[in-house]
């Protein structure tokens, strides 16, 4: 893997030579760990004349949970608890002769920036900008074999929870079950926090469990993902619990699993990300849902869980092959519930078959 990382590098760096900058300084934590293969809380790396560095507060090869960085690389870890590893990065481009340095405004505070400036008054900082997230958005094949991981992981702690009883238990209680079943099935952890919702708390994005309790003829939505080696997958789905669904619930569900296959049909390199986002609004807009669509029908997925390609109205840029999104509409209809269906996928061209789908527990209405 040592090769991979130094590739990316060796683009990166390409890209800031043609920019005019002579270095480049990388500060946020999942652009460290794609260009480094680790990135220990509060790391920087540099990417300048001769050998790239990797600055850490903290030795990465003393801490279990950490992955080991590329052997390439030199490993710099800084004395004291208030050396920052992006103030002695600029230090270090200039002792290497570079006269210019890329930096990532946006993952850099005020403050911090000053610092680097004045540390190093000669140095002519540039803004970098996402470049790297730029360079992460088509992944390669391990990457893909991790998010693939991730998602057999995700669906086999839900497929395991769907089995047991869930009646009288609190929405708290089978997050907390869930994430101990990732675990256990081998993720690092939970992608994001687990979100389960009940009854009228069922449907809503983002939902943080409480501690109502699962009740006969509830909807229940689940939304869940793990992560793998740092790659993360999400997948949600919604039950009914203990009876047949109500006529609304069918109706309504029914309504979503149509625009959440029209989002996932919609995927193919070259399409417009809005265009996406459209496929499975109008769904809901022709069935009187418009006002309850959320901002965006899905998003990027890798070493984050929300990056891009955002798929929204506003979204510029086209899909590439090879980018794994989500496709995740929902609709909540106040003091009763809702639905909510995720999955992540990987974006894959007609004649490779379309769309890859990762997450494959059963989009069924199924009364559990």
């Amino acid at each position: 893997m040592s090769e991979v990382y130094a590739a990316r590098r060796a683009r990166l760096r390409e890209r800031c030579h043609a920019a005019g900058s002579e270095a480049a300084l990388v500060s946020g934590n999942a652009n460290v760990r794609y260009l480094a293969g680790t990135a220990p809380a509060g790391a920087a790396l540099l990417v300048c004349p001769g050998q790239d560095v990797l600055l850490c507060p903290c030795d990465p090869c003393g801490t279990p949970t950490v992955t080991r960085p590329a052997e390439d690389l030199r490993v710099v870890v800084l004395d004291g608890a208030d050396g920052d590893p992006a103030v002695a990065g600029a230090e270090r481009a200039v002792a290497a002769g570079a006269g210019s340095l890329a930096v990532e405004e946006h993952h850099l505070t005020v403050s911090r920036h000053r610092a680097l400036q004045s540390v190093a008054p000669r140095l002519r900082l540039t803004d970098l900008g996402p470049a790297v997230e730029q360079q992460r958005l088509v992944k390669d094949d391990e990457e893909i074999s991790s998010l693939r991981i991730a998602a057999e992981i995700a669906d086999q702690a839900l497929g395991e929870l769907l089995e047991s009883i869930l009646v009288g238990r609190t929405e708290r209680h089978l997050a907390l079950e869930l994430e101990r079943r990732l675990v256990d099935h081998g993720a690092t952890g939970p992608a994001f926090p687990t979100s389960v919702g009940t009854g009228p708390n069922s449907g809503l994005a983002g939902h943080l469990p409480s501690d109502r309790r699962v009740e006969e003829g509830d909807f229940l939505s689940v939304c869940v993902g793990a992560d793998y080696r740092g790659y993360r997958s999400e997948i949600g789905r919604t039950f009914v619990i203990g009876t047949s669904p109500a006529d609304w619930q069918i109706e309504l569900y029914d309504q979503v699993f149509a625009a959440q296959r029209a989002g996932r049909e919609a995927l193919a390199p070259g399409t417009p990300c809005r265009d996406v986002d459209r496929a499975a609004r109008v769904v809901l807009e022709a069935a009187g849902h418009g006002d309850r669509v959320g901002p965006r029908i899905g998003h990027g997925v890798g070493l984050e869980n929300d990056e891009d390609p955002r798929l929204t109205p506003s979204a510029m840029g086209k899909l590439d092959a090879c980018v794994p999104v989500t496709v995740d509409p929902g609709v909540h209809l106040p003091g009763r519930g809702g639905v909510r269906i995720d999955d992540t996928l990987v974006v894959r061209p007609e004649a490779d078959g379309g769309p890859e789908l990762l997450t494959i527990t059963t989009k069924e209405l199924l009364a559990l």
